[in-house]
Formats: structure tokens, sequence, C-alpha cells
């Protein structure tokens, strides 16, 4: 009896390990293909220059600047939808001589895109996108006249269309129902109607079309460009002014822990006055 006890125990053992071997499996599965339907990933980019000249002949300033570029993805896809996120961020100073700190780029934008496939390249998509800054911005160097700060301007975004994907580095996205919001919450800036809203008001709505095309690829070996063109047009007011916000940024990786960057950024917006050299104010690229 003591035999068959012995005996009975063990395979009731063998069975019980057989049936969690088998649990483990599947839950290891489920949770591998959950995780390889993410992809996610950074970039940090951060500069310093320092100029210093005694008694130099041909002329100069003594100059110190900073700047760091942060972009953050998170993107999801599977068979039938996926859903990208991005976070841009950048911030630059400059100190020249006993002048005070300027600043050379400030950037703050976040976009989201879900998708739902409609046919082999094309899916119905939703996309969000804001844009700021974080500091305050001056147009001379002793500071004596705000242009800009967090929030004033703000671009809110929100869009539903079409989007289309031929291949894995390259999509356009197409909007005819967009809304955009430009918020100046400064009161200052507010009450002299800065980027386009009407005087003492906070917020500006417009109502048109829009146009998102993204291109990401390795156009050389350790060379990366993303490029990134968004349009938009105002049915209401103007259509013919079309806003153009173009971004591209060139990543060249030298070894392990050193790269080269370089990005650039283009825009035209006919709502916001800028003063020119001429004397003049009125709509410029910037």
């Amino acid at each position: 009896m003591k035999k068959l006890l012995i005996v009975a125990t063990v395979l009731f053992g063998g069975v019980s390990f057989a049936q969690t071997t088998e649990a483990e499996a599947d839950l290891k599965k489920i949770s591998t293909d959950t995780v390889s339907s993410w992809k996610k990933g950074a970039l940090f980019n951060l500069g310093f220059s320092q100029v210093s000249l005694s008694n130099w002949a041909a002329g100069g300033n003594n100059t110190v600047s900073g700047n760091v570029i942060v972009n953050l993805h998170a993107n999801y896809s599977d068979e039938k939808q996926s859903w990208q996120n991005t976070l841009n961020m950048g911030y630059g100073v400059l100190k020249q001589n006993k002048e005070d700190v300027q600043k050379t780029d400030d950037n703050l934008e976040f976009t989201s895109k879900y998708g739902k496939k409609a046919s082999e390249h094309w899916s119905y998509a939703g996309l969000i996108n804001f844009n700021t800054q974080f500091s305050v911005g001056y147009d001379d160097v002793d500071k004596t006249n705000k242009i800009s700060t967090f929030l004033a301007p703000g671009y809110l975004l929100g869009a539903i269309g079409m989007d289309y994907k031929p291949t894995s580095y390259f999509s356009v996205f197409i909007s005819p129902i967009t809304s955009k919001t430009t918020i100046v919450t400064d009161e200052n800036l507010s009450n002299v109607g800065a980027f386009g809203v009407e005087i003492g008001e906070q917020h500006r709505n417009e109502f048109g079309g829009y146009l998102r095309a993204n291109f990401t690829k390795e156009i050389m070996k350790n060379i990366n460009l993303t490029s990134t063109l968004g349009l938009f047009s105002n049915y209401v007011e103007n259509p013919e002014n079309v806003d153009v916000n173009w971004e591209m940024l060139i990543l060249m990786k030298v070894n392990k822990y050193i790269t080269v960057s370089i990005n650039t950024k283009l825009i035209y917006d006919h709502d916001i006055t800028i003063a020119g050299d001429d004397g003049g104010n009125g709509p410029r690229t910037q």
C-alpha cells in the first residue's frame, strides 16, 4: 500500500507539472506577441560650445552656448490598427560677452495619430497635434519687449481623415475635417492681438483642411533623415493663405557614443505679423 501511494503521488505531481508548463508557455506567447506590437525609441542630443578670445587682433566675441534635443516615440500596430505617438522637445541658449542669455531654440510638440485599416495602404485615421514653447521669448537683447511665452502661442489641432502609407518609411495623412485652435494666454500679448487672435481674446478657432506628410529613413549608412510637412487651409477665411510647418532632422552616427545632428524648421502663418528689416509689418517666412 505504501508503494502504491508513492507511485500515485509521483504520477500526480508529474501531471501537475506538465499542466503548469503548458500554461506558462501560453502566457509567455501572449506576452511576447503583445510586446512585439509596440515599438518605442528615443533620441537624445546634447551640444555645448565655448569661444574664449584674448588680445585677438582679428576681433570677435566670447561666447558660450548649449542646446538639447529630445525625440521620443511609442508606436503600436497590428493587422487591423495602428497608433503612433511622438514627443519632440528642443531648447538652446547663447551667452555672448556681457550680454544676457538669449534663446536659440525653444520647442515642445506632441502628436498622436490613430488609424483603422481600410485597405492595403489606406486607413481611416484621426490625429491630434499640440505645439508650444517652454519659456519667454524677446525680440531685443535687453529683454524689454516680450513677444512669446508658454501657451502664447499654443496650437491645438484635431483632424479626421484618411492615412496613406505605401511603405514603412513614408505616409500622408489627408483630412478634410480639421479644427485648429490658436491659444494666447498671456494678457499683454492677447491685448495686442498677437498670433492672429482678436484683441483681448485668448483663443482663435479655425476650421479647414489639413495635410501631413512624414518621411523617415536611413538614406545612407549611419545617416537617418526625418522630414515632416504640415499644411493647413482655413475654409472660412482666405483659404488660399496656407499655413506651412516643415521640420527636418538629419542624424549622423559617428560611433557608439558620438552623433551629429542637423535640425531645421520652416514656418509660414499668414496670421502672424512680423516686423521686417525695411520697417514694415506683415506675415513672413520664419
